[in-house]
Parts: structure tokens; C-alpha cells; sequence
């Protein structure tokens, strides 16, 4: 069985051949060399045809990647993971701290999706796929297609940022109420809006703040990134804090929340909403969600 990964160039992609632009767009493609043998094997298809090195990627191209489903007869991974929300279409898991994703190692949420949700009876159904990220130490919703056709439409609502996503973290020092951190990253637009919903006094950080986060972009590392940028960076983060201010051993207190979008099949407006994990109710308690 071969599994189709979709990438959808958003509307700032500058014109770029495939053999740039496609490196490190799948997680199975790190590399040149690896992007020019699964195109001579003829796996990978730009807007419905068969690509070559030379073609020039531009925004709203829809790049395909087939590749051999892994094999799980020998070894099974083994990773119950908590079903928020299920249908034939989409499911929406509660995705735990420490483990990626994807990529290419084993134990990722991409290799566990088969033995955690039901089989789709939909005409066009596929392996579950991830339709977007989180961090491997972030928690909380994961949004996962399980037909090609909505597959597609999840990448489309995230382009078009038609998808609705709110954070919440726990931050160091003391910050502004509300605000709107504009601040690049890699060079690229990046924008996210904080409001801060209850603060307790901290005899080693100050300040500790439970923070709602919304980013308008969707850039790596974005909302721990523009928080170190304002000095308020995530409690628990292990790349981006204030030298002496690093909490080790209790994770990053980093949380998808909530996310919003109109169903790709039955347009209903999809809201669903998780509690916040035990770790910030114990220094948060009056929030239960």
C-alpha cells in the first residue's frame, strides 16, 4: 500500500525549482539526493502530473509524494493515543508531550493513527495522515485527515487561514495584558496575538503568567520564538529562555487548546476545546479550562 503526503506552496512562494523548493517538505525528503531519487522513481507529482527536477514550484501548486506504507508485521509500535473527536473524514487526537509527529524515526503519531482510529468507509480513504505539527514537546489537539479529498481541503483551510487555532502557555516575568507580537522569523512574516489571563507571583521567575496565544502564521517555533522575543519566554522551554531562568525536568508548558473550522464535508462550524493539562491547573487552579 502506498501513502499520499500532500504540501500545498502557500501565496508568498517565490518561483523555485522543485529540486530547492521540495527539500524538507516532506519529512521522508531531507535531501537533495533524496528528492531527486523519489522523483527518477517517479513518486512525486506536481498539480496532477508526474514532476521533474526542473519544474518551477509557485504559490497554490499542490505537490504529491507517494511513498510504501511501513511495514508493522515484524514490529508494532505500541502508543494508545486519546481520540478528542472521530468521524469517516477527519479525527482530532490530544497529542502527549515527548514524541514527534512524524519523520522518520518509529515512534512518531503518524505510525500509531492505523491502530488508534476506526477505518474510513469513505469512497476516496487513505492511511490517517497528521494535516499539521506540533512540537515534539507541545500537547494538545492534532487535527489528522483520513481521506485524500479532505486531506487536500484541511491543507487548503490551513493556507488560506481558514483554520482557527488558540494556545495556551504558562511565561515568565511581567508582560502587557493583551498585545501583537509582529516580529520575523527566518526571514519570513510571523505574527501572533497573546492575552494574558491570570498572573501569581514567583519567588524564582517573578512573574508566572497562564498566557492565550493565536498565531496569524504558522512558522516553526513561532509562539515559543516571539515570546523569548519579548522577554516573556514559555516556562519548561529547553531551546528559547533567559539564561538562569530555565526550568528543567517538568516539560514545556506549552498547549494546543482549541481549534475552529468548518467541516471539509459537512460545512458545520467545528469547534472542539480541551482542558488544560494537570501540570498548569497545579499552578493555575482556578482555570479549568
Amino acid at each position: 500500500m502506498q501513502i499520499k503526503e500532500i504540501h500545498i506552496a502557500d501565496k508568498n512562494t517565490v518561483p523555485t525549482r522543485l529540486q530547492e523548493y521540495g527539500v524538507g517538505v516532506f519529512q521522508k525528503i531531507a535531501t537533495k539526493s533524496a528528492l531527486k531519487k523519489a522523483i527518477k522513481k517517479q513518486h512525486v507529482f506536481v498539480n496532477g502530473s508526474i514532476a521533474t527536477t526542473a519544474i518551477v514550484i509557485v504559490s497554490g501548486d499542490i505537490i504529491e509524494y507517494y511513498h510504501p506504507a511501513i511495514s508493522v508485521a515484524k514490529t508494532r509500535l505500541k502508543l494508545n493515543l486519546e481520540i478528542v473527536y472521530e468521524d469517516d473524514y477527519l479525527a482530532v487526537i490530544n497529542k502527549p508531550a515527548g514524541i514527534l509527529v512524524s519523520g522518520n524515526g518509529f515512534k512518531t503519531v503518524a505510525n500509531a493513527l492505523v491502530q488508534n482510529l476506526k477505518e474510513s468507509l469513505a469512497k476516496d480513504a487513505v492511511n490517517p495522515q497528521p494535516a499539521h505539527r506540533l512540537d515534539y514537546a507541545t500537547t494538545g489537539l492534532l487535527l489528522v485527515g483520513k481521506t485524500n479529498s479532505v486531506i487536500t481541503d484541511l491543507n487548503r483551510l490551513f493556507e488560506h487561514k481558514n483554520i482557527s487555532k488558540t494556545y495556551f502557555a504558562i511565561t515568565i516575568g511581567a508582560m502587557n495584558t493583551t498585545g501583537t507580537i509582529d516580529l520575523d522569523i527566518d526571514g519570513k512574516p510571523a505574527i501572533s496575538t497573546f492575552e494574558v489571563v491570570e498572573t501569581v507571583k514567583s519567588e524564582r521567575f517573578t512573574f508566572l503568567n497562564l498566557v492565550r496565544l493565536n498565531p496569524q502564521t504558522g512558522r516553526r517555533h513561532q509562539l515559543r520564538k516571539h515570546l523569548l522575543g519579548i522577554g516573556n519566554p514559555i516556562l519548561g522551554d529547553a531551546s528559547y529562555f533567559l539564561e538562569g531562568l530555565q526550568l528543567k525536568g517538568k516539560g514545556l508548558y506549552l498547549h494546543a487548546q482549541s481549534i475552529e473550522f468548518n467541516h471539509p464535508v459537512t460545512n458545520e462550524n467545528f469547534h472542539v476545546v480541551l482542558e488544560l493539562p494537570k501540570k498548569f491547573k497545579k499552578l493555575f487552579p482556578k482555570k479549568d479550562k
